[in-house]
């Protein structure tokens, strides 16, 4: 389950940089996929559990979470839109880190030594990946939007955590997603109106697919797997997911990388495997 979770994830960049290749704004791409996997997960938490309420003590972190992946969606398709799949997904391997420093920002952990070597190599990797971005079929803009894709979700990641040891994966999702698609329609709304919805049958079948498999789907299979194996296991084998991403968009999408990229790409690995150390349930992966 979760080697299949991580070769869904790993395909959705691929998946939604070929979609906007192929016809779909960016905007309306999030709207459209958003809107489908929120109306999902709420029919999955009223048959499930028949009550979508939270405390109001975990108000504010609902409306965080929400706010963290309205932005995370935001640059997340500006930046495959701009960029090469392969650059985003070597950049996303820095994810752990920011996840960290956002939670030291925030009095949540201590870092050891350790986990400052490993941060500084990380982000050495991503600073290597932008400099050999230049090489291929990316933007300058692409890559900062890609390094905040990164950051933001490393944001969710961490504010909806906490819910995720009170409430089920489904309820969560049915609460924070349709408010993160809320904010997602007002900011694409005018441009998901001017879409040509007039696209193949090819394109709109891989939408329905990115929305199922790499953001429904993954859900379930995530937390399974992380009940069969403990989170530790389940994590370090996560971490694989930028690489096989990367190997994905260079396959599917003949892109390229250059010499620095797959250096870059190393460093980001190394730091994940040198700051390894046990840690909470994470929280799911909704791209």
């Amino acid at each position: 389950m979760l080697l299949v979770t991580v070769v869904l994830w790993s395909l959705n960049l691929t998946l939604t940089r070929y979609i906007l290749q192929h016809g779909f704004e960016p905007l309306a791409y999030a709207v459209v996929r958003y809107g489908l996997a929120a109306a999902i997960f709420l029919a999955i938490a009223l048959v499930a559990e028949r009550k979508l309420g939270v405390a109001r003590r975990d108000l504010g972190l609902v409306a965080l979470a929400a706010l963290f992946l309205w932005l995370n969606q935001i640059s997340f398709v500006y930046a495959l839109d701009t960029t090469s799949a392969s650059t985003i997904a070597l950049i996303l391997g820095a994810t752990p880190a920011f996840a960290a420093l956002i939670g030291l920002a925030l009095g949540l952990e201590r870092m050891s030594r350790r986990f400052w070597g490993a941060s500084l190599v990380s982000f050495a990797g991503v600073g290597l990946v932008a400099l050999g971005a230049g090489g291929v079929t990316a933007t300058r803009t692409g890559v900062a939007l890609g390094v905040a894709t990164a950051a933001t979700w490393a944001g969710y990641s961490v504010a909806i955590a906490p819910l995720m040891a009170r409430y089920s994966a489904s309820r969560i999702s049915a609460v924070v997603l349709p408010l993160a698609w809320v904010a997602i329609a007002a900011t694409g709304g005018s441009q998901a109106a001017g879409q040509d919805y007039g696209v193949s049958l090819w394109v709109w079948m891989l939408l329905v697919f990115a929305t199922l498999g790499p953001l429904v789907l993954t859900n379930i299979l995530w937390f399974r797997a992380l009940h069969g194996i403990g989170p530790a296991r389940a994590t370090l084998i996560a971490n694989l997911q930028p690489f096989v991403a990367a190997i994905f968009a260079l396959a599917l999408l003949s892109e390229r990388m250059t010499a620095l990229q797959v250096a870059g790409g190393v460093l980001i690995g190394g730091g994940i495997l040198l700051a390894r150390r046990p840690q909470a349930t994470p929280a799911p992966v909704a791209e």
